[in-house]
């Protein structure tokens, strides 16, 4: 074997080796602490008739949201459980991450960590990301509906809401309100305390809600609810997902820094990433040998 040939596949062995042979194992080798690789399910791919999030309006009042067909071709890898505190705390030791505003009762290898802004969120991604050398990130809100399957809610407005009486909307969100603060113990829940779906994913739709890189949208429609008169995308306010449908704002935790957002986030809202296109060995030494070879190296 040419000796450059075998420089590519020892060089690729050693980027691929986190994937490969465990993350934790090859964190503790590195000197650094140790990095469990999180459980992850693949979700077939298909479609799914999707509610738009946001808020369009018809004539200056709301209306029920678009609905459209969003489609995963090549499905999606998303992680099995929600990220636990222990899970965050690591990227608060590492200094990439910001201390949680909550602290949740209980095992914090289990519970999810919560009390965590957009830009945490972001921050744990991108540090999880470069710590095992793939490619996870915030999953869009029709991901993580897509996800969640029969335990996706989603809707903001509903059909049978009266356009000229905003006062039944209000009743029926205060009624959904009502009965979720009336629960006997809203705490975050351990890992599976609210079971899988029928995708295999643990605790959507439980009492944590989840981050999404979806950015909240104000949509003005014409009469036929089809044409988009305007449409203004505000990115300072992005989609959570749990049990209903919110949208919540970045709660910047430094007011000098800029921005009407100011405060600490909720206790019940945590994250769940997806894993884009992970690759094995085998075939991350196949790419690179293939791209050097057309390369003539």
């Amino acid at each position: 074997m040419p000796s450059h040939l075998l420089e590519v596949i020892c060089g690729a062995i050693a980027v691929a080796a986190p994937v490969a042979f465990g993350l934790a194992d090859w964190s503790a080798s590195q000197g650094g602490p140790a990095i469990t690789a999180a459980e992850t399910v693949m979700i077939a791919p298909g479609a799914i008739d999707y509610q738009l999030p946001g808020e369009f309006l018809v004539g200056g009042r709301p209306v029920s949201a678009t609905v459209e067909t969003a489609t995963f071709p090549d499905g999606l890898r998303v992680m099995r459980h929600q990220v636990s505190l222990t899970d965050y705390q690591r990227c608060v030791d590492a200094g990439a991450c910001k201390p949680a505003d909550a602290r949740p009762a209980g095992n914090a290898d289990s519970v999810p960590v919560t009390g965590v802004n957009f830009l945490d969120a972001i921050a744990y991604a991108d540090w999880y990301a470069a710590t095992t050398g793939q490619r996870w990130r915030l999953p869009t809100a029709a991901e993580w509906a897509f996800a969640a399957g029969e335990r996706f809610v989603g809707e903001e407005f509903s059909e049978a809401d009266d356009p000229d009486n905003p006062a039944i909307a209000w009743i029926r969100r205060y009624r959904e309100e009502a009965a979720y603060r009336r629960q006997p113990d809203p705490r975050p829940k351990p890992r599976g305390h609210f079971g899988p779906n029928t995708n295999g994913v643990e605790d959507l739709s439980g009492n944590v809600w989840e981050w999404t890189s979806t950015c909240y949208v104000r949509v003005t429609l014409a009469d036929d609810r089809k044409s988009v008169l305007h449409r203004t995308e505000n990115c300072g306010v992005h989609v959570a997902e749990g049990s209903h449908r919110a949208f919540m704002s970045d709660f910047i935790r430094d007011g000098k820094s800029g921005g009407c957002a100011v405060g600490t986030p909720p206790d019940n809202l945590g994250i769940r990433l997806v894993l884009d296109d992970p690759e094995t060995l085998p075939a991350r030494l196949v790419r690179i040998v293939r791209a050097l070879s057309a390369q003539r190296i």
